[in-house]
C-alpha cells in the first residue's frame, strides 16, 4: 500500500512539474505576443533603426520555434530553449534602450502601455520559473525517496 501511495504521489509531483512548466511558456509566449505591438509602435512613432527592430523580430521568431515537451525534457533542450529566450530578453533591451533616445516615442501612450505589459511579463517569466524549479526540485526529490 505504501509503494502505491508514494507512486502516485510521485505522478502528482510529475504533473505539477507539467504544469509550471506551462505556466512558463505561457508567460514567454505572453511577451512573444507583446512584440509585434511594440515593434509597429516604435515604427510609426519614430524613424528608429531599421537593424534593431529586425533583431527583435528575429530574435522572437527564434524563440517561438522552439518547443519543448516537458515529457522528454532533456538538458540540451532546455538549453536551447534559454538560448533563443534570452535573445529575445537582450534585443528588448537594446530596443528600450535606444527609444530612450526618442522624446517624441517617450510621449505615445500606446509605447508607455507596451512598456509596462513587457516589464510586468518579465516579472511574471521570472516568478513562474522559480515556481517552476520548484517544483522540478520537490519532483526529484520525490523520485529520489521513491527509488531507495
Amino acid at each position: 500500500m505504501f509503494s502505491i501511495t508514494s507512486y502516485n504521489g510521485l505522478v502528482g509531483s510529475r504533473e505539477s512539474v507539467n504544469k509550471a512548466w506551462a505556466n512558463v511558456e505561457t508567460q514567454y509566449q505572453r511577451r512573444s505576443d507583446l512584440i509585434p505591438n511594440l515593434v509597429n509602435t516604435v515604427k510609426g512613432a519614430a524613424d528608429f533603426e531599421k537593424s534593431t527592430l529586425t533583431a527583435v523580430m528575429e530574435a522572437r521568431s527564434k524563440a517561438t520555434s522552439i518547443r519543448i515537451d516537458p515529457n522528454n525534457m532533456t538538458p540540451e533542450k532546455l538549453q536551447e530553449f534559454q538560448a533563443a529566450q534570452a535573445q529575445v530578453g537582450g534585443a528588448l533591451g537594446r530596443l528600450l534602450a535606444v527609444a530612450e533616445n526618442y522624446p517624441q516615442l517617450k510621449a505615445v501612450e500606446s509605447f508607455n502601455t507596451l512598456q509596462a505589459q513587457l516589464e510586468g511579463t518579465e516579472n511574471r517569466i521570472t516568478e513562474s520559473r522559480r515556481q517552476y524549479n520548484e517544483a522540478a526540485q520537490d519532483y526529484n526529490a520525490s523520485r529520489s525517496k521513491f527509488h531507495v
